[in-house]
């Protein structure tokens, strides 16, 4: 061991576990910095306010137990602390599909966890198990740096497939949800029944549409006005689809005009737009197949029209040599 650690390969997986080490301590040290000692807390307050009220006392159990929350220690590194970028960060959890307040911090720790244990496993892999396959800098330094930043990015790569994959679930879904909003509400139920009624109909063929859908009419039955949950709805889904259908719903509510003209004319709009988005895509696999077909047809057919030209010019080039043979 004491030779190994004498290497150049050796000084730096221990300095690469003391780094760890240290960021492990720092976080604790930090967690529990700003821990104060529950007696000697009481004794200050007994001393410096005898009698309380029970509101005072309760707002007081309410601010310990914000302060005993272990995670509130370390969104300071876990969270940006720019408004800005939390709230942009936050959005993009939205869209993929989690919901929950500590989204973020969630994704940045299983980044951080995922990292440190990822190089974990590169050091023993590499010092342990297979010390001699990795014999070289090269090789080594891979080991050792590749699957730490695959640990951190994955996390972040899963968030963006998820958001790809909502949104082409919705812009799949949509012109249907229309046309199923469009029956409805000339059936003679208002725009926020069809809504709920839509959401419970295409959570089973679409859930992203659905949950999108049933959550613009659970924030409407708790009071907020229509355009505001519309506006957030297009936020969260960051598509021209759906915010073109939320400018014609609020303009439509706005000037008093009727949802319904304005439900069948913009679902005749997404019919039409998903067909060419169908022509498109067909259009485009011609091209696609040309490159797979010059690699797969073309080498073989020039094998099999030149390649008895090719043997008869050499025979008559070099007959010696085949006689020869």
């Amino acid at each position: 061991m004491l030779e190994f650690l004498n290497t150049p390969f050796g000084m730096t997986a221990l300095i690469g576990l003391a780094g760890v080490v240290l960021l492990v301590i720092a976080f604790i040290t930090l967690a529990n910095g700003e821990q104060v000692d529950p007696m000697q807390k009481f004794s200050e307050q007994t001393k410096s306010a005898p009698a309380r009220n029970p509101a005072d006392n309760r707002q007081l159990r309410r601010k310990a137990s914000r302060e005993i929350k272990a995670l509130d220690s370390f969104s300071r590194f876990l969270e940006p602390e720019n408004e800005k970028d939390l709230s942009a960060a936050r959005m993009k959890m939205i869209q993929a599909g989690y919901h929950g307040k500590n989204a973020v911090r969630d994704l940045t720790a299983l980044q951080f966890i995922l990292a440190i244990g990822a190089f974990l496993v590169s050091l023993l892999v590499g010092f342990v198990l297979l010390p001699d396959t990795f014999d070289s800098t090269l090789t080594l330094s891979i080991l050792m740096i590749a699957p730490m930043l695959i640990g951190y990015m994955a996390p972040r790569r899963w968030i963006e497939n998820r958001v790809e994959a909502r949104k082409t679930e919705i812009i799949s879904g949509f012109p249907d949800a229309l046309d199923m909003m469009l029956i409805c509400v000339e059936a003679g139920q208002s725009l926020d029944q069809s809504i709920q009624r839509v959401s419970r109909e295409m959570k089973s063929a679409y859930p992203a549409l659905g949950e999108e859908l049933g959550a613009v009419g659970e924030q409407v039955k708790a009071g907020r006005e229509r355009s505001d949950v519309l506006r957030d709805m297009a936020k969260r889904c960051d598509i021209p689809d759906i915010t073109s259908f939320v400018t014609v719903m609020v303009q439509a509510a706005t000037y008093g005009t009727s949802i319904t003209e304005a439900l069948r004319i913009f679902a005749s709009e997404m019919r039409d737009k998903r067909i060419m988005r169908a022509e498109e895509k067909a259009n485009i696999l011609p091209t696609k197949m040309t490159l797979g077909t010059m690699m797969f047809t073309v080498p073989p057919l020039l094998i099999i029209l030149i390649g008895p030209s090719v043997v008869g010019i050499a025979t008559e080039l070099n007959p010696a040599a085949i006689s020869g043979n």
